[in-house]
């Protein structure tokens, strides 16, 4: 993969040209994107900026995100040709940074959960995830640095532990979904992918002007939380190694570490999830669903049909389970600098008719805080997984700090 933290580097001695940065993404994607399909279009001529912090930088947009120099699909038939009059404000954060939108890639339709014939990276006959899914192989086969996708049920963490790349869903409106077709205005969230924890912390603070997003000097020894989530059911054998390799790895670095049982309150909170989403989904994609309904991706749909008749007390019933889970969350970190749990079920599932399971990512979408994906383990069949680090909501600082730390680790 490619370190956006070393390119900024070798940019910055001199020993790099911005424009020769973005000329070996191009080379790389026209070696490689022929036979994975991360990108959906991309600008072979695109060249670098004369300055910002991330001139040099070619970053693959996931497309359902706004752009004015390409087309906006959202992988659905309905939208085809759509061409915005204005980048999203995500994309403008970006090339106000000096990075180069390079191109955009490809997502399940609406950010739904039907397939896009992206492959995985490192294994051709498995799924990358959904939806975020040309974001996540397009960084993992080192294509280029940095992606953004989506999240709002696991769409930025799932793919991540797919494809072996790093990645962070931020807090909740840390980063503008204006210009992002909506699915649920209450969870979705723009993500980012990168090839490790250092990058993530150099695009996401250059891209939002903060530079207290920057990782510290050194870490000091933290304590974490390890969560199962026994109610989101049972983890395949890689996930549950990889979960166990980093709890090994943080107690030898000298992690305090322990076993956390969720209280009640997470469980419901984990359930009515589902409840929100689809009732916002319902009015976010209104139009469609009435309009062009025969057009309509086919498994999106049947969701959509199979819950039209969630009622309004039903989701306010449920948007108060997530605000008392979110005041327990709050105590839980009084304990705790971050807590640790999978980031999928499993390795990346064979075939491409499935996208894979949000099942342990559910919970910390509905509660907004950061989580970032860190590989932790190659299960057979050259197949990534990764652990996930959580930290409260509004430490994206402490979130990729603990994920550094974990990272670190793991390597030793």
């Amino acid at each position: 993969m490619i370190s956006l933290a070393d390119l900024q580097r070798r940019i910055a001695k001199g020993e790099l040209t911005a424009d020769a940065a973005i000329a070996r993404s191009q080379q790389a994607i026209a070696a490689q994107d022929k036979a994975i399909g991360a990108f959906v279009c991309h600008d072979p001529a695109a060249r670098a900026a004369k300055d910002g912090p991330l001139r040099g930088i070619a970053v693959g947009i996931k497309d359902i995100i706004d752009t004015a120099d390409f087309p906006t699909e959202m992988g659905s038939i309905i939208y085809r040709g759509h061409r915005p009059r204005a980048d999203a404000p995500v994309v403008a954060m970006l090339k106000k940074a000096g990075a180069t939108i390079i191109g955009k890639t490809a997502t399940t339709a609406f950010a739904a959960n039907d397939p896009t014939a992206t492959v995985n990276p490192h294994n051709h006959a498995h799924t990358p995830g959904g939806s975020s899914s040309g974001s996540a192989a397009a960084v993992g086969a080192g294509m280029i640095p940095l992606a953004l996708g989506t999240q709002t049920g696991g769409s930025v963490i799932r793919p991540a532990s797919f494809c072996g790349t790093a990645a962070i869903k931020p807090s909740y409106r840390l980063l503008p979904t204006v210009g992002v077709k909506c699915f649920s205005w209450s969870l979705d969230t723009v993500g980012l992918f990168a090839a490790g924890v250092e990058d993530l912390a150099c695009g996401l603070s250059a891209m939002t002007g903060r530079p207290e997003l920057m990782l510290p000097a050194s870490i000091p020894t933290l304590s974490i939380g390890v969560v199962t989530q026994d109610f989101a059911g049972d983890p395949e054998e890689g996930s549950a190694e990889a979960l166990r390799l980093a709890t090994r790895a943080v107690e030898r670095a000298g992690a305090s570490v322990r076993a956390l049982a969720l209280p009640e309150i997470f469980a419901e909170a984990w359930r009515i999830h589902t409840t929100v989403q689809q009732f916002e989904a319902h009015q976010a994609l209104a139009w469609e669903y009435r309009e062009r309904y025969d057009e309509m991706p086919p498994l999106l749909r049947g969701r959509l049909d199979a819950t039209r008749d969630i009622r309004p007390a039903e989701y306010d019933a449920a948007l108060a389970v997530a605000a008392r889970a979110r005041m327990a969350l709050d105590a839980i970190f009084e304990e705790f600098d971050a807590l640790l749990t999978f980031s999928a079920p499993g390795a990346p599932p064979k075939g491409l008719d499935s996208t894979g399971d949000p099942t342990f990512n559910r919970l910390w979408t509905l509660m907004g805080t950061p989580c970032v994906n860190v590989p932790a383990h190659v299960a057979e069949g050259n197949l990534p997984v990764g652990v996930q680090v959580i930290a409260p909501f509004g430490s994206d600082r402490r979130a990729l700090t603990a994920a550094r730390f974990i990272e670190q680790a793991l390597k030793g």
